[in-house]
């Protein structure tokens, strides 16, 4: 029994496509099973990415200490809190029904 296909498309850039190509044509196969190798590899091995860890790691990288961090951090809370202030409502005039 053969395995039903679904046709899609996607938008890739001109690198990709070229890796593709290079990667399919390596691997003596079509571009369509190149991808789907590829898709399946990624899913059966990429672990959940911890966002805080993943975000903290490019901080350090950037050299931005934890200190600086947390001091922009507060500030965009406060920022954030401010603009948050509630605003009188004005009141609207009701329109009379003829």
């Amino acid at each position: 029994m053969s395995t039903p296909v679904i046709r899609t498309t996607y938008a890739l850039d001109t690198h990709t496509v070229l890796a593709l190509r290079e990667v399919a044509q390596r691997w003596g196969v079509s571009r369509s099973e190149a991808l789907r190798r590829i898709i399946r590899e990624a899913a059966r091995t990429s672990a959940p990415v911890d966002r805080a860890r993943a975000f903290e790691a490019l901080q350090a990288e950037a050299g931005v200490s934890p200190r600086a961090a947390a001091a922009w951090a507060e500030a965009v809370r406060a920022e954030r809190a401010a603009q948050r202030q509630p605003v009188s409502p004005v009141p609207v005039a009701r329109r009379r029904r003829p």
